[in-house]
């Protein structure tokens, strides 16, 4: 294996990690709607969990509200069921063939919470990348060890790989700083 290679799937691996850290950030609920707070609610169709939005068109009514429209008459009130169960803290309400789900208004201190599981979450995700630039580092250094690679190609995959990191940590960060402005405010 070449150095090439490890920085590709370094960099890869390091998107997929901001990727990940951008869908662990739509489950956390801020004072307006989202449809895609709605994508991780399991509901039962035909004996098999299935995600809302494969039995259901999910939408937005207004800034703090979601519709939920299911193509089955019959799953409604599983919907609904399903909808309250999970752990979002949603109070969904029929209204003839459409469900209404309406966000209920944070307080102060639960906003303080949320923000800080953002941080912790954004420190999840960039302990991912660091780790991912230390196992790309060691494989190199492997490849210089084994006389693969020269000691000048380590020192330089090895500033492109922090150049990677560095940027991967920066956008970790701006989604982290996003996210805390849109959860404090009113």
């Amino acid at each position: 294996m070449s150095i090439a290679p490890i920085k590709q799937n370094a960099e890869q691996k390091m998107q997929q990690s901001v990727e990940s850290f951008k869908g662990n950030l739509t489950k956390i609920r801020t004072g307006r709607a989202n449809p895609g707070l709605l994508d991780t609610v399991q509901v039962d169709y035909y004996g098999s969990m299935v995600p809302i939005s494969q039995v259901a068109n999910v939408s937005l009514l207004d800034a703090r509200t979601i519709s939920v429209s299911p193509w089955e008459k019959a799953m409604g009130a599983k919907i609904e069921k399903a909808i309250r169960d999970s752990d979002l803290g949603l109070n969904p309400a029929s209204q003839g063939d459409l469900i209404r789900v309406p966000m209920p208004a944070m307080t102060e201190e639960r906003r303080k919470e949320l923000t800080k599981v953002v941080r912790n979450e954004g420190e999840h995700a960039k302990v991912s990348i660091r780790n991912l630039r230390r196992d790309a580092n060691d494989s190199i250094k492997k490849l210089v060890k084994d006389k693969l690679a020269s000691e000048d190609d380590e020192r330089r995959s090895q500033e492109e790989i922090q150049k990677f990191t560095d940027r991967f940590i920066a956008e970790v960060d701006k989604l982290v700083f996003g996210k805390e402005a849109d959860i404090m405010a009113v």
